[in-house]
């Protein structure tokens, strides 16, 4: 009894030991690419997504020995420029008080909207003077408020003319304020400027016409859109000819009034769903749109955009390269120096390549984790029976 209860002891810590397995699909397609630049750029679509670990962690580009080649991705690209208005300003009045001098400039075009300025900037054909100035600024040349205190000079060839806000104003009257004006300084002109730096993220937005089932019941119209799982989603249109004013949720969250209406001829829509790059979770998404008691629209289409991204890599033309993903959803990114200059590569010339036909690779198991908690459990109550039974047996035998 004690050789075959070990056996079964035995057989048990065995089956935990091992690991369970499963068959996981791995995706690949070759890579097309030509040209003589060093570095080729690819973009991704979204079957690639579809298949791939949500945040493309599993994806790599392997050349023709098999050996990985380092990539990175390019999502689109930030530009920023400055932008600069100007208003001329109109010196009104100039004259001595209390010992100080003072200047007084309006705007020599009135605006109908506001004005913001972000600077003042004077020329002068008067030379070797530096001077402290108090700026106030007012809407009615009648009640004046401190703006702040800088410094004008232009000495030996060196000046500085401009005086920068601290902060953005709107006044439409300036005044300058100076200690005095032993030096009879004159300024030949004042412009008042608005300077603003701006940035623009271009993203790359590609469109997908997805397949959709459509579904009416219960006073509601449930549209389900299939193949959207990973992708970045921004945003998705209904295409209809019915006139129609309806509120339209999603399956994760996001809602809004949709309208196509038509009055006197003229037409007014918003039929889109903005989403904000957020991330399909599952392969479909849902769009439930509430009819109350009207008839449900009819649905002549559905267009989806989302948030791509090219590969960029080095490469050669006569080379054959490799896309492979979907081979182990717990696998972390790849880490490749080249991420870290990807910005200079940018700069250079790029070939634009394309990705040939997605196909998958044999099947293999793949090591699943198992919860061992169940085996060990039963493994204590067996050799704890296992210890009474023994203890049991030699106490049978010494009576």
């Amino acid at each position: 009894m004690r050789k075959s209860t070990i056996k079964i002891v035995f057989i048990l810590v065995l089956l935990s030991i091992c690991s369970t397995s499963a068959f996981a699909a791995a995706y690949s397609a070759e890579l097309i690419i030509s040209g003589e630049n060093r570095y080729k750029a690819i973009q991704l679509h979204s079957l690639i997504y579809n298949n791939a670990n949500s945040d493309l962690s599993d994806i790599l580009i392997v050349d023709s020995t098999g050996a990985n080649v380092p990539f990175f991705f390019h999502q689109g690209s930030s530009n920023s420029y400055s932008s600069t208005e100007q208003y001329t300003l109109m010196l009104t009045n100039s004259y001595l008080k209390d010992d100080s001098f003072y200047f007084d400039y309006k705007l020599a075009t009135e605006r109908s909207s506001d004005t913001i300025s972000t600077s003042i900037v004077f020329t002068t054909q008067s030379i070797n003077f530096a001077k402290t100035v108090e700026v106030y600024g007012s809407y009615d040349d009648i009640h004046w408020d401190y703006i702040q205190n800088d410094t004008i000079y232009s000495i030996d060839g060196k000046s500085k003319l401009a005086i920068v806000f601290s902060q953005p104003q709107k006044f439409t009257h300036f005044r300058l304020k100076l200690a005095n004006n032993l030096e009879q300084i004159h300024f030949s002109s004042a412009i008042l400027e608005y300077n603003v730096l701006r940035s623009e993220d271009i993203y790359f937005r590609l469109g997908l016409i997805p397949v959709y089932t459509v579904e009416n019941s219960d006073k509601q119209t449930t549209i389900t859109i299939e193949g959207l799982r990973n992708l970045r989603l921004c945003d998705i249109t209904i295409q209809t000819k019915s006139m129609f004013q309806r509120n339209v949720y999603t399956s994760q969250g996001p809602f809004k009034e949709l309208y196509n209406l038509t009055f006197d001829e003229v037409s007014y829509s918003d039929t889109t769903i903005p989403l904000n790059w957020l991330v399909s979770q599952e392969d479909t998404y849902v769009l439930t749109i509430f009819n109350g008691d009207d008839k449900p629209i009819e649905i002549d289409g559905i267009f989806v955009r989302y948030y791509g991204a090219d590969i960029v890599f080095e490469g050669v033309s006569s080379e054959i390269y490799t896309l492979e993903f979907g081979r182990d959803s717990a696998k972390n990114a790849p880490v490749y120096d080249i991420v870290r200059y990807s910005s200079e590569i940018l700069k250079e010339a790029i070939d634009r390549g394309s990705i040939g036909q997605i196909s998958i690779q044999e099947q293999e198991e793949i090591p699943q984790p198992r919860d061992y908690r169940a085996f060990f459990n039963i493994i204590v109550v067996i050799v704890a029976l296992l210890l009474g039974t023994i203890i049991i047996m030699k106490l049978r035998q010494k009576t």
